[in-house]
């Protein structure tokens, strides 16, 4: 058996420490969902939403799905990877070994309901700050704003400990 090299063992200490972090591997599912985000908008303003938003010069129709399908996103990055820790421990308490669609979607709605004001703060922030600045530098501003009260609330209420 083989040493590892310096390397490998810089990127298995990394892996090791965001593991134990919950808010970086948060961060890390918030960056994808910022990638999807920042891609359904731009795709949504300058080519389908088009015709529709050209009038108005902001992008309402494509923020909205783009948070959508960003929040779709996270919620099955945080459950399967951020919060899986305690994802395991409600399925275990559950009768059925396996997922129920019962279960899921209660997280899901609480998810979205947890993470309902920091959309809502990504989409006036984001309409406000278009006006003076690039709609997509907007949206990311207005993405790192909302970030923290989307954990918190989520940390605390929709993947919360359980008492054994």
């Amino acid at each position: 058996m083989s040493a590892h090299s310096p390397l490998q063992r810089a990127t298995l200490w990394t892996l090791g420490w965001i593991e134990r972090y919950r808010y970086i591997k948060f961060g890390i599912v918030g960056a994808s969902g910022t990638v999807v985000n920042l891609v359904v908008l731009h795709l949504g303003h300058e080519y389908v939403f088009n015709a529709i938003e050209a009038s108005y010069k902001k992008p309402y129709f494509s923020l909205a799905l783009a948070i959508a399908l960003a929040t779709l996103n996270n919620f099955t990055w945080n459950r399967l990877w951020t919060w899986s820790d305690r994802v395991q421990t409600l399925e275990a308490e559950e009768a059925a070994p396996r997922v129920s669609l019962r279960m899921l979607g209660t997280e899901f709605g609480q998810y979205v309901t947890a993470s309902a004001f920091g959309s809502a703060l990504q989409y006036v922030l984001t309409l406000l700050l278009s006006g003076s600045m690039d709609y997509r530098l907007a949206n990311v501003i207005a993405i790192l704003a909302a970030s923290v009260s989307n954990f918190l609330a989520n940390d605390r209420w929709t993947f919360k400990r359980r008492e054994k």
